[in-house]
């Protein structure tokens, strides 16, 4: 289970990002970040947190209701890059801007930024990737569920008025149910056409 042991070994605020959604073929990918007030005397639920795919939907849901009106939380942020980004500037790179976003949004001058993965958005030496770092760190863990939420919460709005890709059970991974909806019906403004299996029917 993650901890707060990477926070504390910094001796500064520290602000956790993830993503969620670099693999769908459709939808925007969002990234949160979060910042707890402290790592002492915390509420009960927060050591709950993980990587969101470790969670249930129904724990996912609860933790983010949670992260969003909770006394232990400093400040959050979430942030969406849209398929036209997506489709501009690549998936990894777009992920790296919505990173950056949310950063920006977040840090004032002093903190440490720990980010899953094996990349830095921003190349400075307060920013520390961790390979992993939702299944390490809560504060990751909790940007992680914040994220994957948000998104799939997109996902199943954009799915009633397009009712025949699965969105709201898939989140616009390349499924059966997706690809064979893609070959009934084509694709949508919402798919990334950079995306070689799109781009192979956008053709």
């Amino acid at each position: 289970m993650p901890t707060f042991n990477l926070e504390r070994s910094h001796n500064r605020p520290v602000i956790g990002i993830d993503e969620a959604g670099r693999g769908p073929w459709a939808g925007p990918v969002v990234v949160a970040g979060v910042m707890f007030k402290s790592y002492n005397n915390l509420s009960d639920w927060v050591f709950q947190l993980n990587d969101s795919k470790k969670l249930s939907h129904k724990k996912r849901a609860e933790l983010f209701l949670k992260l969003q009106d909770a006394k232990d939380i400093l400040s959050y942020h979430i942030e969406t890059i849209d398929v036209p980004t997506i489709d501009q500037l690549n998936i990894l790179e777009a992920t790296m801007e919505g990173m950056r976003r949310c950063i920006q949004m977040l840090r004032t001058n002093e903190e440490s930024v720990l980010v899953d993965g094996n990349r830095k958005p921003v190349q400075t030496p307060w920013c520390y990737p961790i390979i992993k770092g939702d299944s390490i760190s809560l504060s990751i863990a909790a940007a992680s569920v914040l994220a994957k939420v948000y998104r799939d919460d997109l996902m199943t709005k954009l799915s009633i008025d397009h009712p025949h890709y699965g969105w709201e059970t898939n989140a616009g991974y390349g499924t059966a149910h997706h690809q064979l909806a893609l070959a009934t019906h084509g694709i949508t403004e919402h798919h990334r056409k950079s995306f070689a299996p799109i781009r192979a029917l956008s053709v």
